[in-house]
């Protein structure tokens, strides 16, 4: 809306708002990405859900079937070696899968505690 007689602003000072100058510095952006935790996560979500249960893989998510998720309960008694050998086997259905299931394993450090969790996930399940 022109004024008249107002002293006219440059057009790139015409959309400033209220009580802004245009030496004012603009907010730094915030970094708000969510960083995942290195290793394995098993995430069962039950009933009414078209897959009842998702590996998570750093920030890749992996649907695991329902005939797949009762042949791993079924098999929760077995070693931790055992375990991964057959985990690996049953949710990695390619083997590019099948290398990363390893390498994110190998990233977060130590076997044992991965499996043991998702061995334990699968019992209470």
């Amino acid at each position: 809306m022109a004024i008249p007689n107002a002293l006219q602003l440059p057009p790139y000072m015409e959309n400033l708002p209220e009580n802004s100058t245009s030496s004012e510095i603009p907010e730094t952006p915030i970094d708000k990405t969510v960083k995942p935790k290195p290793g394995l996560r098993l995430e069962l979500r039950g009933a009414g859900n078209y897959y009842k249960g998702i590996l998570h893989i750093g920030c890749t998510l992996i649907p695991i079937s329902d005939d797949i998720l009762e042949e791993l309960q079924a098999n929760t008694a077995l070693s931790v070696d055992e375990f991964f050998r057959l985990f690996v086997e049953k949710v990695g259905y390619s083997s590019y899968l099948q290398e990363q299931i390893q390498q994110e394993v190998k990233s977060a450090g130590d076997l044992q505690p991965q499996m043991s969790a998702i061995q334990q996930t699968l019992r209470q399940y």
